[in-house]
């Protein structure tokens, strides 16, 4: 398993991370099989979706910021609930598959590691499964 770690500079932002993955696909030599992303954090989070116009990053967190506001009576006392509900939403991880040596992402698709409780140094968690035949 290949760990990377992911410095955030500002309180919520989405990283592309897929040159990471693709070089870990690349390392492992691995043809055919998959690529499994986690993210071992509560207040992050991992998603897949386009990543040629810098403009879908920001829409995405305008709409979890909307989704889910700062201003709500949240009961956890360390005042990050927005950031647990918004990694909920997106999730802790995804599975990409390979072919022939590389990720299969659409054309504009890209992995992306969403924060939402920076900045922080963060992780993200790479696992290359290969097929068997």
């Amino acid at each position: 398993m290949d760990k990377y770690d992911i410095r955030t500079t500002r309180g919520e932002e989405i990283v592309d991370i897929t040159a990471r993955v693709r070089e870990a696909v690349r390392t492992a030599g691995v043809a055919d099989g998959l690529a499994i992303i986690f993210v071992p954090h509560t207040t992050a989070g991992i998603t897949i979706n386009e990543n040629a116009d810098p403009d879908v990053k920001a829409d995405l967190l305008m709409t979890l910021r909307k989704a889910v506001p700062d201003t709500l009576s949240y009961a956890h006392g360390e005042g990050n609930s927005p950031a647990h509900v918004k990694a909920s939403l997106v999730g802790s991880s995804v599975t990409v598959v390979i072919e022939g040596g590389k990720l299969q992402l659409g054309t504009w698709q890209g992995i992306c590691f969403c924060e939402f409780d920076g900045p922080r140094t963060r992780h993200v968690w790479v696992k290359i499964l290969a097929t068997r035949l």
